[in-house]
């Protein structure tokens, strides 16, 4: 490792190395080759004069990549492309005539990149995968724990913990489709020269359109793609990398929601991400347990969020068949916004795994506001006694004044089950007004609604992708 240059968080704390191999020199430039043969193949196979030895030359040159041959070869000529053609040349003289022949720099460049995204949102999917796992047996274990909800983040009608994990499941489930979407979009650009038009292949084959429309699926299907785009300038559509990066950033945006509720709850003490025995939380206070994968969920997130603007932009700003303003933000863009939801969804998946619940400080918590959320209720079985209506809902509206006053005010405890007992409007005593304090009366249907999205919306996803299950991540930092 080098000290004295700069070296990205990405690659050095974040990034699983399966992802930062997918965009990796290396992985590139293999599969330039890997498209350079399937193009000379599908050539021959159409009838040009490029023999079995050629093809089996350049073959037998498409991993042992002579990197350095390249880069001094871009120093002299500036184009990265036709460096790598000339070094994939100098170590296949038989072939070199061939390779590369009819296409522009985009065929090898703009089909990598398809390539390589639709690789890394295959591993972005299994990763989400795993959270959703992970997630829905946390909300199925939690899915009768009533705790306190809340909106505004001021107390509301009691849920349940399960409950509450299904609203951050939800929202990736919804991610997963559109990351199944959009990846079962992609087609590659395939092969169809500098402005589109395919000019250069009317050439090479005598102007026969029936051998010349054969070419793009044949190259799809030897790289394992469906088929190509119809219509293009020299690139594909930009349009194509708005729409995964937004794919992207809606994964970040709903692991920075989770992070952030869960954030709130430590500091509640009501659940907490997982502390490890010889972690220090604060250089200053040794007591402190920060939580700190949680906030840094949130942190990387917000990058994800805001780099899906690049790729909106470049499509924007595209001028007609393709100009280069696109390629220096691009290369970075794309890389580093996989490489931080990779990150992102590691820590979800370390996080979600080692959540702690502190059921008696929920209880707690929950029994000194519901008091407050039991007065319809009390109110009901002060009528059945004889009570009147709204006699009985301008004193409970009173006293449960009186009782938010001596808490706010005076910071004792809640004491309107009291204050109603001495009150012989009511005609309840506070063993009545006890036994009514069961906050599984008061969570509604959120035990039946976990049990019911677990198996209508989450098991059957589960189901279907179970080998992709049981991923583990692991945590530099």
């Amino acid at each position: 490792m080098s000290y004295d240059t700069y070296t990205s968080p990405l690659s050095e704390r974040y990034a699983s190395k399966e992802m930062q191999y997918i965009f990796s020199p290396e992985k590139k430039f293999r599969t330039w080759r890997r498209l350079w043969i399937a193009l000379a193949e599908t050539e021959k196979e159409l009838g040009l004069d490029i023999t079995d030895e050629q093809i089996a030359e350049l073959k037998a040159h498409r991993d042992d990549i002579n990197f350095e041959v390249a880069k001094e070869r871009e120093k002299l000529v500036r184009h990265d492309v036709m460096s790598h053609v000339y070094a994939y040349g100098v170590q296949c003289p038989k072939a070199k005539g061939i390779i590369h022949l009819g296409a522009t720099s985009c065929f090898v460049g703009d089909n990598t990149d398809i390539i390589l995204m639709s690789e890394a949102l295959r591993l972005i999917r299994v990763k989400l995968l795993n959270v959703i796992a992970e997630l829905a047996a946390f909300a199925d274990k939690y899915k009768a724990l009533p705790t306190l909800a809340f909106t505004h983040f001021q107390p509301a009608q009691p849920t349940t913990v399960g409950k509450r994990a299904t609203l951050w499941t939800q929202d990736f489930l919804m991610d997963l489709e559109d990351l199944d979407y959009v990846l079962g979009s992609l087609k590659l650009l395939g092969s169809k020269g500098t402005t589109g038009t395919q000019a250069s292949f009317l050439e090479l084959f005598d102007g026969d359109q029936e051998t010349i429309d054969k070419i793009d699926p044949m190259i799809a299907e030897k790289m394992g793609f469906s088929s190509c785009y119809p219509v293009s300038g020299q690139t594909y559509s930009r349009k194509v990398d708005t729409r995964v990066m937004n794919v992207v950033a809606g994964i970040a945006a709903s692991a920075h929601k989770m992070s952030n509720d869960i954030r709130l709850l430590q500091h509640l003490k009501e659940v907490e991400e997982p502390f490890e025995k010889n972690q220090i939380g604060s250089s200053a206070m040794a007591y402190k347990r920060n939580p700190m994968r949680s906030e840094r969920i949130a942190s990387i997130s917000r990058y994800v969020m805001i780099d899906a603007l690049n790729p909106a932009i470049t499509s924007a700003t595209q001028w007609f068949e393709r100009t280069l303003d696109d390629s220096a933000n691009k290369r970075i863009s794309i890389a580093e916004g996989f490489l931080a939801i990779d990150g992102v969804l590691d820590l979800c998946l370390n996080v979600v795994d080692g959540l702690v619940v502190y059921d008696k400080v929920i209880e707690k918590r929950l029994m000194s506001e519901l008091p407050f959320m039991a007065t319809e209720n009390i109110m009901m079985d002060a009528v059945k006694k004889g009570g009147d209506r709204q006699e009985l809902h301008e004193r409970i509206r009173r006293l449960s004044m009186e009782a938010g006053a001596n808490v706010k005010q005076n910071g004792r405890e809640n004491n309107l089950l009291e204050l109603i007992a001495a009150d012989e409007s009511f005609g309840l005593t506070l063993e009545d007004l006890t036994a009514a304090m069961e906050p599984s009366k008061y969570t509604g249907r959120a035990e039946l609604q976990v049990e019911k999205f677990l198996r209508d919306c989450v098991n059957p996803v589960l189901d279907a992708n179970r080998d992709l299950l049981g991923v583990k991540a692991e945590i530099n930092v």
